[in-house]
C-alpha cells in the first residue's frame, strides 16, 4: 500500500550533490537521507536487481551440499532448500519494503533499534561479511571459471589464479564505484544473459540427473536425515538471508509514494526464484554420472561436464558475469555498512572511495587464501556462520519495527547521542543462548549437536527467537509511546 506519511527531516543529513537518474556518474555522498527530488525507480526493477546476483556458482553449490556432503535424497533436499530460501526471502521482502519509507540504507535504519553505538555490532559484522567474506567467496568462483575457460576448455593458455582473480575484482569494483544507478542498470543488463544460459543449463542437467536419488546413509553417518535436513535448511536460509542487511540499500531511492507491498514482493521474489532454481540445479548436478566432488575437484569444472562444448563456454562466462553481479552488490552495500560505523570521511565521493579500498583489501586477502574460501572448501561453515549473526539481528530489527508500528523520527537514525541499550542486549542474548547449538566443523561444535548429531543445526532459529523475545520484553511500554513520540502521522 502506498504511503503518504509526512516526514520531519530536521537534523537529518541529506545526501549532497545532484545524481538523479544518471547512470555513468559517480553517486555522491555516503549514507545520508535521499531527498524527494532524487527519488526514482519502480518496484519491478527489484526483481532483476535480485535475480542477477544469484545467477552464479556460489548459489549452485548451496544445492550441492545436501546431496554430496550430507547424503540427502534429492526430494528431501529440495524441500529443505525451498523452505530455507522462502524464510530468507520473506525477511528480505520485509526489509526491502522499508526503503521508500525511510530513504536511508539498511544498516542506518538499524540504528532505530540499536542506537548509534549498539549498531556498531551488526554494522561491523556486515562490513566484514560483505567486503571480505562474500567478496572473496564469489570472486574465487569467477576466477576459477575464467581459468577453466581459457585452460582446460579452450586450451588457449593457462591463466594464473591471481590474474583471473584481478580481472573479476576490477570489473566489480568499477561498477560499485559509480554507485546505485549503475548497479541497478548492470543487473538489468546481466539478467537476460544469465537467465537464458543458466535455464538452458538447468534443463540439460535435470535431463541427465537421477531425479530419484535417495538417501545415502553412509555419507550421513550419525547426522541422519533429520540432521541433514536442518543443516540444509540453515545453509539455504544463510545464503538467502545474506542479502537481508543490504535490502533497503536498493529501495531507498524509490519515491516515498511507492507501494511498499509491491516493493517487498518483487525484491523477495527475485531472491526466492533465482536461489531455488540454481540450488535445485546444484542438487541434481551431484546425481549426474561423471561429476566428482572430492577435495581436489574444482566445482566449476564439474558444473560444465554435462553441457555441450558451446554451452560450456557460455556457462563459464556466465559464472564470471554472475560473480561480478553478486559482488557489485556486496561491495556497494559493504561500503555503506563501513560508513555506518561512524568513520568520518569528508570526501564528496566517500562511498566510492571506500568501494575501491574494499576491492584492494579483498584482492590481497583473496589471492592469499585462494581456493580455501571458495565453494567446495569451507563454504558450508561460512553459510552457517552468516545465519548465526543475522538471525538475532533480524529478531531485533523486525520486533522493534513491530513494537513501534514502523514509526521512527528520522533524526533517530543520525543522532549519535541516542544510545538505547535494549537492542544490543537482545542481539547479544540471542548470540550467547544460541552458542551451544553451533555446528560448524573446524570452528566450534556446541555441546547440544555434539551430543545429538541428528539435531543438525537450528542455531539461527534459536538466536532469532531469543533475540526477538528479549527485545520485546525489554521494551514493554514502548509500543504505547511509539505513535505520540514519533514525528509521523
Amino acid at each position: 500500500m502506498a504511503t503518504t506519511e509526512q516526514l520531519d527531516i530536521s537534523g537529518v543529513p541529506i545526501r549532497e550533490g545532484t545524481y538523479g537518474t544518471k547512470v555513468m556518474a559517480v553517486e555522491p555522498g555516503g549514507v545520508e537521507y535521499i531527498a524527494d527530488s532524487e527519488r526514482h525507480g519502480r518496484p519491478f526493477d527489484l526483481f532483476t536487481t535480485w535475480v542477477s546476483p544469484n545467477m552464479e556458482f556460489a548459489t549452485v553449490f548451496v544445492g550441492v551440499l545436501p546431496v554430496a556432503f550430507f547424503g540427502m535424497g534429492l526430494a528431501d533436499a529440495a524441500v529443505a532448500i525451498i523452505l530455507g530460501t522462502a524464510l530468507g526471502s520473506l525477511t528480505h521482502a520485509i526489509l526491502s519494503s522499508w526503503g521508500p519509507k525511510f530513504g536511508v540504507p539498511q544498516m542506518v535504519q538499524a540504528r532505530g533499534a540499536f542506537g548509534f553505538l549498539g549498531n556498531l555490532l551488526p554494522a561491523g559484522l556486515n562490513t566484514f561479511t560483505a567486503n571480505v567474506g562474500w567478496f572473496i567467496v564469489n570472486s574465487v568462483s569467477g576466477a576459477f571459471a575464467l581459468s577453466t575457460l581459457f585452460g582446460p576448455v579452450l586450451h588457449w593458455f593457462d591463466l594464473p589464479f591471481w590474474l583471473s582473480f584481478l580481472i573479476i575484482v576490477l570489473a566489480q569494483v568499477a561498477v560499485a564505484f559509480l554507485g546505485h544507478n549503475l548497479v541497478h542498470r548492470f543487473e538489468r543488463i546481466a539478467f537476460p544473459i544469465l537467465t537464458i544460459v543458466f535455464v538452458v543449463s538447468a534443463i540439460l542437467i535435470f535431463s541427465q540427473a537421477n531425479l530419484g536419488q535417495g538417501i545415502n546413509a553412509k555419507i550421513q553417518g550419525p547426522l541422519g536425515e533429520t540432521g541433514a535436513f536442518t543443516l540444509t535448511f540453515t545453509a539455504a536460509f544463510g545464503y538467502a538471508v545474506g542479502w537481508n542487511p543490504y535490502a533497503s540499500d536498493y529501495t531507498r531511492y524509490l519515491p516515498r509514494s511507492t507501494d511498499r507491498f509491491m516493493t517487498g514482493l518483487w525484491a523477495g521474489l527475485g531472491v526466492f526464484v533465482s536461489c531455488v532454481l540454481l540450488e535445485l540445479v546444484g542438487a541434481a548436478l551431484v546425481t549426474v554420472a561423471g561429476t566428482k566432488w572430492g577435495p581436489n575437484d574444482i566445482p566449476t569444472a564439474q558444473f560444465i561436464k554435462p553441457l555441450p562444448f558451446v554451452l560450456q563456454i557460455l556457462a563459464l562466462l556466465s559464472i564470471a558475469l554472475g560473480t561480478v553481479s553478486a559482488n557489485v552488490i556486496n561491495i556497494y552495500s559493504g561500503s555503506m555498512s563501513f560508513l555506518t560505523l561512524g568513520i568520518r570521511l569528508t570526501l564528496h565521493q566517500r562511498r566510492a572511495i571506500v568501494a575501491v579500498g574494499a576491492g584492494v583489501i579483498g584482492f590481497i586477502v583473496g589471492v592469499a587464501l585462494q581456493a580455501q574460501v571458495g565453494p567446495g572448501s569451507k563454504y558450508e561453515s561460512f553459510l552457517l556462520l552468516i545465519s548465526y549473526w543475522i538471525g538475532p539481528f533480524l529478531g531485533v530489527v523486525i520486533t522493534d519495527y513491530f513494537i513501534r508500528r514502523g514509526h521512527y523520527a528520522e533524526y533517530e537514525f543520525f543522532d549519535t547521542a541516542r544510545r538505547p541499550w535494549q537492542g544490543l542486549v537482545a542481539m547479544v542474548a540471542g548470540l550467547v543462548v544460541s552458542l551451544p547449538f553451533w555446528n560448524v566443523n573446524g570452528v566450534f561444535v556446541g555441546p547440544i549437536p555434539n551430543a545429538n548429531p541428528a539435531l543438525g543445526d537450528i542455531t539461527f532459529i534459536v538466536g532469532m527467537l531469543v533475540a526477538a523475545a528479549v527485545h520485546f520484553l525489554l521494551n514493554q511500554g514502548l509500543r504505547k509511546r511509539a505513535a505520540p513520540e514519533a514525528g509521523l502521522s
